[in-house]
């Protein structure tokens, strides 16, 4: 708005106090803390460990396993002798063993399976953007809220200040007889209903401040304060804004912003990662049918006593008795009871189903983005006329104020008058508000950081 008439002389000291807060918060430090103190976003990121810890157990999955047995059996009654004789005797023995297994070849389920983890971790990771995004756009929602909750409380206490002068100058005409006590009645409840409304500015400001701290995860709105932005900037004769480039004289079209989008949006590159890891179940589901080769080898040994039979110590026998093996171990699946098959026709329908989410994303995004486009478009349009409109009133509210101080207009026709410059003013502090977000939002789906 032109600064010649956005603020009127008369009501520079009602300007709001309230907004002196003693920390002033940017933009980016409130999407940055609200990134770092989010809980969804922490358990996003905790999801993403969890992939990875996925990832790290299916390519040691390669490596030779390694492990240890001990048993302790006690057999009472008749039973086996050193002798190959069975008699009614109490006999216990020991068993050591220590082994290894080696997948040599196991259709090819590690590879795929570590591609598949790999595809995951890539798709969390693009979910922990994506919920980054998401909470960027909330906070600068709020953010163009608190801003326009400011301007909205700023108006609305410049027309207490214009309604307090106008009842202290009835009050001097009433007592100079040039005014009625009704007259100054009427504008005392004028002043009044300002009041009102300057009042409930302040409540919707305040609540606007909760509604981000809320987000930031702040304990208290008290202390807090935003970065007041300057969107005004200086007319031309055209009308448009070129004081900070607030105004653009094209948008580009939704079919442009979508192509970008698509590049990467971390909703749609998490989807594709899907598709691809789909495309590995099926390999998966397949290698479950083929042969798997298996390397063993380990170290056996064992202690065997009979009661009343002489023996050798345990020691000796655990020497006498060690051994070692090894082995390959082939399993050649012939039917499975149709097990196989079904895994694979599951996994191609899974395919299939994150083929259209893919699609649904596609779609969705699109749509955003075409409503983010004519809400721009509107908002531009809407920025222009408002701000004809808050000309025009404010130049009606100073031609009527110039007749009611002269005599030639009544008090009716002066708060008539002020309350449609008023009213003009905030439709055009709102609309001012609207195009800031909204442009603000496509450069976001653009690809660039947010902020104003």
């Amino acid at each position: 708005m032109n600064k010649r008439y956005s603020i009127l002389p008369f009501c520079l000291f009602a300007l709001l106090p309230l907004h002196a807060q003693t920390r002033q918060w940017t933009l980016s430090q409130c999407i940055d803390h609200a990134i770092s103190h989010n809980i969804s976003i922490k358990q996003k990121a905790n999801q993403c460990k969890q992939r990875e810890y996925q990832l790290s157990t299916a390519r040691n999955s390669r490596l030779p396993d390694l492990s240890a047995s001990a048993s302790e059996s006690f057999s009472f009654g008749r039973g086996l002798t050193l002798d190959n004789t069975y008699t009614n005797r109490s006999t216990n023995s020991t068993s050591l063993s220590l082994g290894t297994t080696v997948p040599l070849f196991t259709g090819f389920q590690i590879p795929n399976q570590i591609k598949l983890s790999q595809l995951n971790l890539e798709a969390a990771t693009q979910d922990l953007e994506k919920a980054r995004n998401d909470i960027r756009m909330k906070v600068a929602q709020a953010y163009v809220q608190i801003l326009y909750d400011m301007e909205m409380a700023d108006v609305a206490h410049r027309q207490v200040a214009i309604d307090s002068q106008q009842v202290a100058r009835l009050e001097a005409f009433v007592e100079n007889g040039k005014a009625s006590a009704a007259e100054l009645s009427r504008q005392r409840s004028t002043l009044a209903a300002a009041h009102l409304t300057a009042t409930q500015a302040d409540n919707s400001y305040q609540l606007s401040l909760l509604a981000l701290t809320q987000l930031l995860e702040l304990p208290s709105p008290d202390d807090f304060a935003v970065v007041r932005v300057n969107v005004s900037g200086n007319d031309n004769d055209n009308g448009n804004d070129n004081g900070n480039g607030f105004l653009r004289s094209s948008l580009p079209s939704p079919e442009i912003i979508y192509a970008e989008a698509l590049t990467f949006k971390p909703e749609v590159q998490a989807e594709q990662l899907r598709l691809s890891a789909a495309e590995r179940n099926i390999d998966i589901a397949k290698a479950a049918g083929l042969p798997t080769l298996n390397l063993s080898a380990g170290l056996q040994t064992n202690y065997y006593k009979t009661v009343g039979v002489m023996a050798d110590n345990f020691t000796t026998q655990l020497k006498n008795n060690f051994a070692q093996y090894v082995g390959l171990n082939l399993n050649v699946p012939i039917f499975t009871r149709f097990r196989v098959r079904n895994s694979i026709r599951s996994a191609r329908v899974d395919l299939e189903n994150q083929h259209l989410q893919l699609e649904n994303v596609k779609k969705t995004l699109y749509k955003e983005i075409q409503q983010v486009y004519y809400n721009a478009v509107a908002a531009d349009s809407k920025y222009h006329s408002s701000e004809a409109a808050a000309r025009s009133g404010y130049d009606a509210f100073l031609l009527t104020q110039a007749k009611y101080e002269n005599g030639k207009a009544t008090i009716t026709e002066f708060n008539e008058a002020k309350a449609n410059y008023l009213k003009a003013e905030s439709d055009h502090v709102k609309a001012r508000y609207e195009y800031l977000y909204q442009t603000a939002l496509m450069d976001f789906y653009r690809g660039r950081e947010l902020n104003f």
